[in-house]
């Protein structure tokens, strides 16, 4: 049985779980936006959701854009151009703190993922000290652990210069032309900077640091103003999910596909990495929150204040995860 993290749900959050579980055939699919900051493996349950179909069973026709930065998609999803952003808490807590208002509803992942990266030359803190390191976003996952990766080289945020480059492809090629002196990455882009020989300073993913690394987030107006479609779009991940963790054919040609990727070596650390890592319900990581928020104190530190699992908690209540894993258990 699941633990309830945060708060229990009220009668009538299951009430319109409950309604939700039927979607008429004759409506009109709601349009729905969906912000990721990356193309990496943490998206999977959302392109197998919509390669099989389930985003369309609830009754969603779901754009699923690319923002190139975690914290650009939320500032995006705070101004009402998205329904929900593929974003870790970092950017939540950032938002929130500058007078926006997101909830993290669920999590893709619950635990750092990142590889820190530098370019030829690069082998010491010495040889860090005093140069540009590239992030997506300021506030974005990228941006708060790179913090941590320094720490591990007796380094601080102060030591360097950190500076916006956007996406894994453009801060891959950026380290690789030694343009900056260094950056973190995560699946894909691990894997192809492993590839090209780029050099490892600090590996952070064995250390399995819990954390709210990827995590499905919203306004929180939209919780009661949108909670059916954003429910709808719940259910219809958490399956994407179940499928992609029990189909590993499947769910690699799937992310082949959506990254570009045809190296089979590529896919398959970048899938493994996927189903060692996310949560199967999407249930966010307490202790990931508290990591978080530790990280970046001067602020609420009331993880109520970035984080609402009512939707999950009431489709544990209606039953709805226990058919998820009825449905893909492996025999």
């Amino acid at each position: 049985m699941r633990i309830k993290l945060f708060r229990a749900p009220q009668w009538w959050l299951i009430a319109v779980t409950l309604a939700g579980w039927q979607t008429s055939a004759t409506a009109e699919p709601i349009a729905f936006k969906a912000g990721i900051a990356d193309p990496v493996n943490t998206v999977l349950a959302w392109w197998t959701a919509q390669a099989a179909g389930f985003y369309a069973e609830q009754g969603l026709e779901v754009d699923i854009l690319n923002m190139n930065g975690g914290s650009r998609g939320a500032e995006e999803l705070k101004a009402g151009r998205l329904d929900v952003m593929h974003v870790g808490l970092s950017s939540v807590v950032k938002l929130n703190r500058s007078g926006g208002d997101l909830r993290l509803i669920g999590s893709l992942s619950n635990v750092i993922r990142f590889t820190f990266f530098s370019a030829a030359g690069v082998k010491s803190a010495a040889d860090l000290k005093g140069g540009t390191i590239g992030i997506s976003t300021f506030g974005s996952e990228s941006d708060s652990t790179v913090t941590l990766a320094l720490q591990r080289l007796g380094l601080s945020r102060s030591d360097v210069t950190l500076k916006e480059y956007g996406g894994g492809p453009r801060r891959l090629a950026a380290v690789k032309s030694a343009e900056i002196k260094a950056t973190t990455l995560n699946e894909p882009f691990t894997s192809l900077a492993r590839e090209a020989g780029v050099n490892v300073m600090v590996d952070l993913v064995p250390e399995q640091i819990p954390w709210l690394f990827s995590g499905i987030t919203v306004r929180r107006d939209e919780l009661s103003g949108k909670r059916d479609a954003l429910t709808r779009f719940l259910k219809a991940t958490i399956e994407g999910n179940y499928l992609a963790l029990s189909d590993e054919k499947r769910a690699k040609a799937i992310l082949a596909a959506a990254l570009k990727i045809t190296d089979p070596h590529i896919i398959d650390i970048s899938y493994n990495d996927f189903k060692q890592q996310s949560p199967p319900d999407l249930a966010p990581s307490r202790r990931g929150a508290e990591n978080i928020l530790a990280q970046l104190p001067g602020g609420s530190s009331n993880i109520d204040d970035y984080v609402d699992t009512g939707i999950l908690d009431a489709l544990e209540q209606s039953g709805f995860l226990a058919e998820m894993r009825r449905k893909y258990a492996k025999p």
